[in-house]
């Protein structure tokens, strides 16, 4: 399922580790939102992955918004949309 992520993390050195676990999920659409294509089971290890990652005293969060088919089509962009030029990604 296509899924937007984005997250709001305060320290740099934790904020580098997200983005580096977020680009092997999906693109970067926006500085700290990816588009990602996962399933239930990649869901739930990116999460696990994250969880460690994000203060919840600093007021930190990582959202992930599941986008149905409908969604996806009624996607709209201003401007250039950079996931057209991106090969799909996979996890090795």
């Amino acid at each position: 399922m296509r899924t937007l992520i984005c997250y709001d993390i305060s320290d740099d050195k934790r904020r580098r580790k997200v983005m580096g676990i977020m680009e092997g999920y999906g693109y970067r659409v926006q500085y700290s939102v990816f588009e990602c294509d996962l399933d239930r089971r990649k869901t739930a290890e990116l999460k696990r992955r994250l969880r460690p990652l994000v203060s919840k005293k600093e007021w930190e969060s990582v959202r992930i918004y599941p986008l149905c088919a409908d969604c996806q089509k009624k996607r709209q962009i201003i401007g250039k949309d950079m996931a057209q030029y991106l090969e799909p990604v996979e996890i090795v």
